[in-house]
C-alpha cells in the first residue's frame, strides 16, 4: 500500500488509467461537462501490465495467449483514450 500512489502515477502515464473529470452541472451553463485531465501516454503500456502481478502470471502460464489479450488491451486503452479526446473537445 505504501506505492499505491507510485503505481496509480505509472497506470496513468501508461495510459491504463486515464483521468477525467464530469460535472454535468456544467451543462446548465452550456458548458462541456467532460474534461480528460491525462496527456498522451509516455510509457510502455505493456512494461507497466507485466509489473502486475497478476498479467506477470498470464504470461507465465499461457505466453502465447497473453500476448495477444495484452496487445489487444493496448489498442483498446488507446481507443478509450482517443473517444476521451473528442468529447473533451465537445462544445
Amino acid at each position: 500500500m505504501s506505492h499505491s500512489q507510485l503505481e496509480a502515477k505509472k497506470a496513468v502515464e501508461a495510459g491504463y488509467w486515464p483521468l477525467y473529470r464530469y460535472n454535468p452541472d456544467l451543462v446548465a451553463q452550456g458548458k462541456n461537462p467532460f474534461t480528460l485531465d491525462s496527456k498522451d501516454p509516455k510509457s510502455s503500456f505493456q512494461d507497466f501490465i507485466l509489473g502486475e502481478g497478476r498479467y506477470a502470471a498470464l504470461k507465465k502460464q499461457f505466453p502465447e495467449l497473453a500476448a495477444e489479450l495484452f496487445a489487444r488491451a493496448e489498442r483498446e486503452a488507446y481507443d478509450k483514450i482517443d473517444y476521451y479526446k473528442k468529447l473533451d473537445n465537445l462544445e
